[in-house]
């Protein structure tokens, strides 16, 4: 390998970086360095930019230990076959970078990842020391979210969780079959044997805490993964349910999709096309019905097409649901529960809030409604108010029209 600088391998590492999606600080710890004689913190506003819940912006470094690696995943770029030129980062060097960057106002925390370079167990070494040095040897109290290895000693990956905030064991893509052809050096059995024993520590740390305050924080925004969308033939339907699987089986704290991108020299049992970024949105979207709406994955992939098994691309899967179950509508706002509100197409659990609030004072009119959302046009076939009883939009036959968006007409020398 040529001898490269820091800036070098910094441009390689990070661009190698790019393509894991699973990078956010949200559900962080709360801490600075007020009054310690630590450095860093989560706290404030922000190269990659990250937002949590409250809507904090997070800036980290998110970069490779190294690009190189002894598997040849079919979909990855730095694939043991794939031609790209490599670098490779020693601990030293991450931690002074972070430092560096941190002390320049630059980043908040680190993304960690890396290829497989000569065992899973070095490689996880040399993450752990990472985490382990910024937090020991220089007090660095940022954000760390460390990308882990599942085949791994178990014991390491645990050494992780003790100094970072976060920690990704990633699926790879939705199906076993899917694994088994793309990724065949890949277990799905040690992918979810990694990811139970993370979540038994997890819950144990959290235990110790309620019992001893002496007790170390233990990965304390929890864990995430991320599936590839579109390298197989795996459909929204699967994707939807695999992820529901796994919130329920691992407690994951998020669950992110990144749509398959072409690379060079690929495989040919790779599709030549990218699937439509439309699609990686569209199961965002279901995601957050499942997390925040109360929707099982089955009435999620009932808004699919029952043929093909995908989720429509020009209407969000909440209104598709709607479109499909019309029977459940109009509902009256004045009456119903909380739960059937937020099955409404256009009502959020904020405007739910809102309106289970005010209803308690005075009967609500669509104005009211109006108010408190975004548009009122995508809820007028869905509610009553004591103004409004949609007669005409109930009774037509074909309500899509009316409630989706129009196309925006694209201007080719627009500002």
């Amino acid at each position: 390998m040529t001898q490269l600088n820091t800036a070098e391998k910094l441009a390689i590492l990070a661009d190698a970086a790019k393509y894991d999606a699973s990078c956010s600080s949200s559900g962080a710890q709360r801490r600075d360095s007020k009054n310690s004689k630590g450095i860093g913190s989560t706290l404030g506003g922000g190269i990659c930019h990250s937002y949590t819940p409250d809507g904090r912006c997070i800036s980290l470094l998110k970069i490779l230990l190294t690009n190189s690696c002894t598997f040849d995943c079919h979909y990855c770029i730095n694939r043991r076959s794939s031609n790209v030129r490599r670098a490779r980062f020693t601990a030293r060097e991450v931690v002074d970078l972070t430092i560096d960057f941190y002390k320049r106002n630059y980043i908040e925390g680190l993304f960690l990842s890396s290829g497989i370079i000569n065992t899973p167990d070095y490689t996880m070494e040399q993450i752990v020391e990472v985490a382990r040095s910024l937090r020991e040897d220089h007090n660095f109290r940022g954000y760390i979210h460390l990308k882990t290895i599942p085949d791994a000693d178990p014991a390491l990956v645990a050494k992780a969780g003790v100094h970072a905030d976060r920690i990704s064991i990633n699926v790879e893509l939705p199906t076993e079959s899917g694994l088994l052809r793309l990724a065949p050096e890949k277990s799905q059995n040690r992918i979810e044997s990694a990811m139970g024993s993370m979540r038994n520590a997890i819950e144990e740390g959290a235990d110790a805490r309620k019992r001893f305050r002496s007790a170390p924080v233990f990965a304390p925004a929890g864990q995430s993964t991320q599936m590839i969308v579109g390298a197989d033939a795996a459909t929204d339907r699967d994707i939807v349910s695999r992820a529901s699987t796994l919130y329920a089986r691992f407690a994951l704290r998020r669950v992110y999709y990144s749509a398959f991108s072409p690379i060079p020299d690929a495989s040919a049992v790779l599709p030549l096309r990218r699937p439509p970024l439309m699609r990686e949105h569209r199961l965002y979207q279901s995601d957050w019905l499942i997390r925040f709406y109360n929707y099982t994955a089955a009435e999620v992939s009932a808004a699919a097409d029952p043929m093909t098994g995908m989720l429509p691309l020009d209407i969000d899967p909440k209104l598709a649901w709607a479109l499909k179950f019309r029977d459940m509508f109009p509902v009256d706002v004045n009456r119903a529960s909380k739960e059937i509100l937020l099955r409404v197409p256009g009502l959020g659990p904020k405007a739910v809030r809102s309106i289970l609030v005010s209803r308690r004072h005075r009967a609500l009119r669509l104005e009211d409604i109006g108010r408190m959302t975004v548009s009122v046009r995508k809820l007028r076939p869905f509610i009553v108010t004591t103004d409004w009883r949609p007669v005409s939009l109930s009774d037509s036959a074909d309500l899509r029209p009316l409630v989706a968006p129009k196309p925006i007409q694209l201007e080719m020398f627009g500002t």
